[in-house]
């Protein structure tokens, strides 16, 4: 199967063409040709990714951005790093709220699946209640002595200032705060997404983008009710892609464009007659939503050169490199995807 970015048919010419104008929060604002790039890239990113899901040796794409630069799924739950969260972190092993948690957080710090299988030939089953921060921190600084790389390039992980000279025994010493402090506790008693977020948010370090990442990889546990349709934050890779779609208007009121493109999705799909059946039905949600305008941040640096964003950045550093290794597709059970089909 072949995806490209796909232009509206000219038997569809009576669509409704792209809105000179959306209100959101009170706003009138002026859609770029970012926007309707948005909902093309989107399409088309989903299409390359169930065509890879049903195999194949591919290509996925004729589109040549897509082709050449390495881009995130649509959803952020179907990247590998979060399938592993889900599926070797999250559902494997001890089901206690504390045990979870403390699985989550760790992996999660450093965001990287060669660290968490570090961990895990290290100590076996990785446990909270069995936890001991020398060894811990013994095995994470052997590896790094060693020239190991511990942490993602996904995003920048701020090191915590608490006493340790590493940034990842800091990270542990930050782990250790959380976990005595009450932090899994307050985070599962919490009335809604914000409150919990709002949690996190208190701990040195966690500044609003990765408490936002924390408390959505955490959400995707069993004990953790809350909807991805809750509450949102736009991260700085969001905000230059929203720029892009609206322009300067779009300051300070990210979080409720990130809600409009959320709640106006199907009226957008259809206006262009793209084919976009979500992930086994289930629609785009706010996080979705949020990381999609970072990849169409990327996207358009190629795509519209001349649209600007916040950061000013011209060039997509990486490069789409084909990945051989099976793709898992196993999402929350809590979501009932697994009967979708």
């Amino acid at each position: 199967m072949v995806t490209q970015l796909q232009e509206r048919p000219r038997s569809e010419a009576a669509m409704p063409p792209a809105p000179a104008a959306v209100r959101v929060a009170g706003r009138h604002l002026k859609p770029t040709p970012v926007f309707d790039t948005y909902w093309r890239f989107a399409a088309a990113r989903q299409a390359v990714y169930e065509a890879r899901m049903a195999g194949g040796p591919g290509p996925f794409t004729n589109d040549a951005i897509l082709a050449r630069y390495r881009f995130t799924n649509c959803y952020r739950a179907a990247d590998r790093v979060s399938q592993a969260l889900i599926g070797d972190v999250v559902y494997r092993g001890d089901q206690n709220w504390q045990e979870v948690f403390f699985r989550t957080l760790l992996f999660k710090m450093f965001n990287k699946t060669s660290t968490w299988q570090l961990l895990c030939d290290s100590f076996g089953e990785v446990r909270w209640d069995a936890y001991d921060y020398r060894s811990f921190n013994r095995a994470l600084s052997t590896a790094f002595a060693s020239g190991q790389r511990l942490y993602s390039a996904a995003y920048i992980v701020p090191p915590p200032q608490l006493g340790e000279q590493r940034k990842h025994s800091n990270h542990l010493r930050l782990l250790e705060q959380i976990m005595t402090s009450g932090g899994p506790e307050r985070v599962l008693s919490a009335a809604t997404l914000r409150q919990a977020y709002e949690v996190l948010l208190g701990y040195p370090a966690i500044g609003p983008f990765l408490a936002y990442q924390y408390v959505i990889d955490l959400n995707y546990a069993e004990q953790m009710p809350f909807s991805e349709m809750d509450f949102v934050v736009a991260g700085p890779g969001a905000r230059d892609g929203i720029r892009k779609c609206f322009g300067p208007g779009a300051n300070g009121i990210e979080a409720d464009i990130i809600r409009y493109m959320a709640e106006t999705q199907d009226e957008h799909f259809t206006r262009l007659g793209l084919s976009f059946s979500g992930l086994r039905g289930r629609p785009l949600q706010l996080i979705d939503c949020q990381n999609l305008f970072c990849e169409v941040d990327k996207y358009a640096r190629v795509a519209h050169p001349d649209i600007a964003g916040i950061s000013g950045r011209s060039r997509i550093k990486q490069s789409y490199r084909p990945d051989a290794a099976p793709m898992a597709a196993w999402f929350p059970p809590k979501w009932d995807l697994e009967r979708v089909r």
